[in-house]
C-alpha cells in the first residue's frame, strides 16, 4: 500500500526528534512522516556539506515509500544491532510494486468433477437397486420383510462404520431422536408403500407415478400449512397429474394395489420432509449421519409390523421356494438390493451438502429417466406409445416445476426482503420451497 509519493529533483527526509521522543513514533504499520523539503536554489559548497551530513536519508530519483516495517523501539531505547528503519519501495516509475504470485487452487474445477462423480454413483447405485430389488420381488413376495432387511443392512453398515471409524459417531441426545421420530414415522410408510408397489407392478410405472409427488407438496402446504405459491407453481402440476393419469389408464400391467402403493409413498415422503424440516432444524448432523439415525429409527419402528403382517412362517416357506427356483444367487440378489439401497440413499443425502437446490432437482429428474428407462430394456416390459407419451410428459411437468420453484423462491425472496415486514415471510416461503424441491427425491 502506497502511504506517500514524493517527486521533488533533490529531496531530504529528516529526522530530528522523531528519534528521540517516544511519544512522536506512530502506532500503526504505516509511519506518515511529515516531509521536509529542502529546496535552496543556490547552495554554497559550505550548505551542501553541512546537509549532507545533518541528513539521514538523500534521494536522487522520486521514492515511493511502501511500507515501514518498525522504528526499532523497544521501552523508549533503541534496539542493538537493528536497523533503525526498514522500508520496502519502489520507484515511481512504476506503477505497481511486484507481488507475489501464488498458485491457483483449481476450487471451481475440483467441485464440478465432485458433483459429476456424485451424480454418476448416485444414478448407477439407484439403477442397480430398482433392478436387484425387483428380482428379489419377483422371486420373494414379501416386501414388508425386504424393506425390513434394507434398513437392517444399512443400519449394519453405519454401525461398522462408527466402529472402525471410517466415518465420526454423530453427537445425539434424547431431544434429537424424539425430532427423528415422526420423520422416521414417514420414512417408514414411504419406503414400505413404495416397495409394495413395486412388488405388484413395474418398475417403471412405480417411478412415472412417484414423479407426481410434487403435486402432494403442493397440496398439503397449501391446505394443511396455509401456504400460497405464485401461479406459475399450480400450472406445471397440470403436465404433472395429467401425465400420471395418462400414464396410469393405458398401463398394460396396472394393479390398484400397486397404484395406491406408490400414492401413498408420495403422500408419505411429503410429510417425512415437512417434519425433517420443522423437527431437525438447528440440529447439527452431518447427511450421511442423519440418515443412518434415520435407518435405525425406522427399523426399529418396522420390524414389529413386518412380523405382524407377513410373519416368520410365510418368509421361510417363500425363501426356501425362492432359492429353490433361483438357486444360491438369490441370496446375493438379497444382500444387493439391501446394500444398494443403502449406497444411494446415503449418496443423495450426502449431494444435498454440495449441491444447490436446483442442480439436485435436475439430477433428480434425470435419475428416475435412467431408472425408467433401464428397467424397461432389462426386464422388457411392453410400453405403449401412449404409455410413454404420459411418462414424458409427467416427467416433464417434474422438471418444470422444479426449474420455476427454484427462479421463483429467487425472485421472491429478492424482492420480500427489501421490505422489512416480509422478511421473515419470504425466509418462510424459502423454507417451503426447499420442501418442495426435496420432496421424497431421495425414495
Amino acid at each position: 500500500m502506497m502511504i506517500t509519493a514524493v517527486k521533488q529533483p533533490i529531496i531530504c527526509l529528516t529526522n530530528p526528534d522523531i528519534l528521540r521522543r517516544k511519544s512522536l513514533i506512530p502506532t500503526s504499520q504505516f509511519a506518515p512522516f511529515s516531509r521536509i523539503i529542502c529546496r535552496k536554489p543556490n547552495f554554497s559548497i559550505n550548505e551542501s556539506a553541512h546537509l549532507s551530513q545533518s541528513s539521514d536519508l538523500w534521494i536522487q530519483r522520486p521514492l515511493r515509500v511502501a511500507k515501514v516495517k518498525g522504528l526499532g523501539f523497544t521501552d523508549g531505547l533503541v534496539r542493538k544491532r537493528k536497523p533503525l528503519i526498514k522500508c520496502e519501495a519502489f520507484e515511481a516509475d512504476r506503477s505497481q510494486p511486484i507481488e507475489h504470485e501464488s498458485p491457483k487452487v483449481p476450487g471451481e474445477a475440483a467441485r464440478r468433477v465432485k458433483i459429476g462423480i456424485y451424480f454418476a454413483t448416485w444414478w448407477a447405485l439407484n439403477v442397480v437397486f430398482n433392478i436387484y430389488n425387483k428380482k428379489v420381488l419377483n422371486a420373494f413376495p414379501f416386501p414388508w420383510l425386504t424393506s425390513t432387511l434394507s434398513l437392517a443392512m444399512g443400519s449394519l453398515i453405519m454401525l461398522v462404520s462408527w466402529a472402525i471409524r471410517i466415518a465420526e459417531p454423530p453427537e445425539t441426545d434424547f431431544e434429537f431422536w424424539k425430532a427423528l421420530f415422526p420423520v422416521a414415522v414417514a420414512h417408514t410408510i414411504g419406503h414400505v408403500a413404495a416397495t409394495v408397489s413395486m412388488s405388484k407392478v413395474a418398475v417403471s410405472f412405480t417411478h412415472i407415478i412417484k414423479s407426481g409427488e410434487p403435486a402432494f407438496s403442493v397440496v398439503v402446504s397449501r391446505f394443511l400449512l396455509g401456504e400460497t405459491f405464485p401461479a406459475g407453481v399450480y400450472m406445471s402440476l397440470i403436465p404433472i397429474i395429467g401425465g400420471c393419469a395418462l400414464a396410469a389408464v393405458t398401463e398394460l400391467n396396472f394393479d390398484m394395489v400397486g397404484f395406491m402403493g406408490a400414492m401413498i409413498s408420495n403422500l408419505a415422503f411429503v410429510f417425512r420432509n415437512i417434519f425433517s424440516k420443522k423437527g431437525m432444524k438447528g440440529k447439527s448432523v452431518s447427511g450421511m449421519n442423519y440418515y443412518a439415525c434415520l435407518s435405525m429409527l425406522s427399523l426399529v419402528i418396522l420390524t414389529p409390523f413386518a412380523i405382524a403382517v407377513e410373519g416368520p412362517q410365510m418368509w421361510a416357506t417363500g425363501w426356501e421356494k425362492a432359492v429353490s427356483q433361483i438357486g444360491p444367487s438369490f441370496i446375493w440378489w438379497v444382500v444387493a438390493q439391501s446394500v444398494f439401497y443403502h449406497l444411494y440413499n446415503q449418496v443423495s443425502y450426502m449431494s444435498l451438502d454440495e449441491i444447490s437446490p436446483l442442480t439436485f432437482s435436475v439430477g433428480n429428474t434425470m435419475k428416475r429417466i435412467s431408472v425408467i428407462v433401464s428397467s424397461i430394456i432389462i426386464f422388457h416390459t411392453p410400453v405403449r406409445p401412449v404409455n410413454a407419451l404420459g411418462a414424458a410428459i409427467a416427467i416433464l411437468g417434474t422438471f418444470l416445476y422444479s426449474q420455476y420453484a427454484n427462479i421463483a423462491s429467487s425472485v421472491f425472496l429478492h424482492s420480500s426482503l427489501r421490505q422489512s415486514n416480509d422478511g421473515i415471510r419470504a425466509k418462510h416461503w424459502m423454507e417451503e420451497v426447499d420442501l418442495m424441491k426435496y420432496g421424497g427425491q431421495r425414495g
